[in-house]
């Protein structure tokens, strides 16, 4: 049995850039559970997560032309990318049924329990959300991976616009924060 196959990731964004399907395989192989577990925190259903894990996969594959290693890194780029096509499918969805607001107002939001998917805890998302209060989890939940705009987190958590604004601007100021230490 030979030994693994690994990139760097520079390596692996020329490789992806040249349209390298050993490269791509690589990419899948090691970053969909991780991208599969964002997905199915927006989404909440296995089969849609798995619809939407090939459409992120798909979209990484024709735009990683526009990655730029200047404004972050490979993974955080892939991340973006999965949270955004999940929210759009939960938003595609919720408009032709029309229940968006009630569906994620009655998901148990009064649990301490973070809503970061253990798949995605590898990451080390649970303990750096954990140092926020509760109050702030919860606006970082439901705007993050569930797609709500801050009027949506408003309405839902019945406070006022300028509460989640707060809450929202000091949670990424306190994860900021907290990701420079690490």
């Amino acid at each position: 049995m030979g030994a693994a196959v690994t990139y760097t990731e520079s390596e692996l964004v020329l490789g992806l850039k040249a349209r390298n399907e050993k490269h791509f395989g690589y990419l899948y192989d090691h970053y969909s559970p991780a991208l599969y577990g964002i997905a199915l925190k927006v989404v909440n259903d296995e089969s849609i997560a798995g619809d939407v894990l090939q459409e992120i996969f798909l979209k990484i594959w024709r735009s990683i032309e526009r990655y730029d290693s200047d404004k972050g890194r490979l993974f955080t780029w892939m991340v973006n990318i999965a949270r955004n096509t999940a929210i759009d499918t939960l938003r595609s969805k919720a408009h032709k049924m029309g229940q968006k607001a009630t569906e994620l107002g009655s998901n148990g939001l009064a649990s301490d329990q973070l809503a970061i998917h253990p798949s995605v805890d590898h990451l080390g998302l649970v303990k750096v959300v954990e140092q926020l209060s509760k109050e702030q989890r919860v606006i970082i939940d439901l705007a993050y991976y569930k797609g709500c705009t801050q009027e949506e987190i408003a309405k839902i958590l019945d406070i006022p616009l300028g509460t989640v604004k707060t809450r929202m601007r000091n949670a990424i100021i306190q994860l900021r924060n907290i990701l420079k230490q690490m």
